[in-house]
């Protein structure tokens, strides 16, 4: 005599798809989480000035050409807190990363 089906029988693959689509959720969230870490493995400046005024200037960062970005790039953090790029081909960054230099040496 054949069986007649159970309803959790039948519930069974269900809950199966449910519970592996939930895996594959929580899996691909954990994933996500990682994304600053890419971030930082490209070029962080998109627009550049061409200067600004030496006074506002707390520090300036200089990031060489690598795998992450195939361009020099000048970062300011101005005494606001805020950061601004720089265009490194720029005669007045020129001199400001001159003048930091210089300052940084003489102390």
């Amino acid at each position: 005599m054949a069986r007649a089906a159970t309803p959790a029988a039948s519930c069974a693959p269900r809950l199966l798809r449910a519970a592996l689509l939930l895996l594959l959720l929580v899996a691909a969230g954990r994933l996500s989480t990682a994304a600053p870490v890419v971030r930082e493995l490209r070029c962080q400046c998109f627009q550049k000035l061409q200067g600004i005024h030496l006074k506002n200037i707390q520090s300036v960062k200089v990031t060489s050409p690598g795998p992450h970005c195939d361009q020099t790039e000048v970062i300011a953090t101005l005494k606001n807190g805020q950061e601004a790029c720089l265009d490194p081909t720029a005669p007045m960054v020129k001199k400001i990363i001159d003048k930091m230099l210089n300052n940084d040496n003489s102390n």
